[in-house]
């Protein structure tokens, strides 16, 4: 399958170059399509100079800042657009092991339209994460499937392989949230249009160069269009359509 690996970046001069190298090593034949929101630290220049490297990566600069949400659509976008049948979500931070990515690709192969990176599955960890922070964690990811009626442990996982006939059934323009919300309503809406998602396990380890985009204003967002899709949902006649949702591969 053609695949696209969309790799949304802002400021990670300090990864780049390394992200961009394990993922040339896990997946030789996959195009590797950087969005750089104008980093003004030259991750851009560093990301197009490991292309030239590397072969097969592109960068797609944007003239500024405009959150995750956003990298991922005009990606997906660019990448429908090419007629790639895969498009992969990873984080450019180095907290997403690259060599998992066939494993993710493998689901996708044999079915399924969603495949997810999961900490919260049989076999998934986060090592280095504080009991507080694992629990915040947890906490929020049971509240959104309950809410929303998910069979999904890690609704917010960003380490993703989506087939691209289902992203063209998703209409990527409306999906407005960012961040955690992003990830959430991705799910979602593939869950309700009937989509085969599969969670595998993953091995989540934090950043070491660079510093965290997530904010609690991101965190609070999520929560916030949860709640509401999961009021909305419990309406008078609103159509409920769930998805058979697999462990593991």
């Amino acid at each position: 399958m053609r695949t696209l690996v969309v790799l949304p970046t802002y400021q990670e001069a300090a990864n780049v170059a390394t992200v961009l190298g394990r993922l040339r090593a896990a997946v030789p034949d996959a195009t590797i399509l950087v969005v750089d929101d104008a980093s003004p630290d030259g991750t851009a220049d560093l990301a197009e100079a490991a292309g030239r490297e590397l072969g097969n990566i592109e960068v797609l600069r944007r003239p500024g800042k405009d959150g995750l949400g956003s990298a991922y659509r005009a990606g997906f976008a660019q990448g429908l657009d090419l007629g790639f049948e895969v498009m992969v979500e990873i984080d450019a931070d180095g907290s997403h092991d690259p060599g998992a990515l066939p494993t993710l690709l493998a689901a996708v192969a044999d079915g399924a339209d969603l495949a997810i990176g999961s900490r919260y599955v049989p076999g998934g960890s986060i090592p280095d994460w504080p009991r507080i922070r694992r629990l915040i964690s947890i906490a929020g990811n049971r509240y959104a499937s309950a809410v929303l009626r998910l069979d999904v442990k890690d609704a917010t996982a960003g380490f993703r392989a989506y087939r691209a006939d289902m992203l063209r059934r998703l209409d990527l323009p409306a999906i407005r949230a960012d961040g955690y919300g992003f990830q959430v309503e991705m799910v979602y809406r593939v869950a309700r249009l009937g989509g085969s998602i599969v969670e595998v396990p993953i091995t989540f380890t934090d950043r070491v160069e660079g510093d965290s985009k997530m904010s609690w204003k991101i965190v609070g967002e999520a929560l916030v269009l949860v709640t509401l899709w999961g009021l909305r949902d419990r309406l008078p006649g609103r159509r409920r359509r769930t998805a058979p949702v697999a462990p593991g591969v």
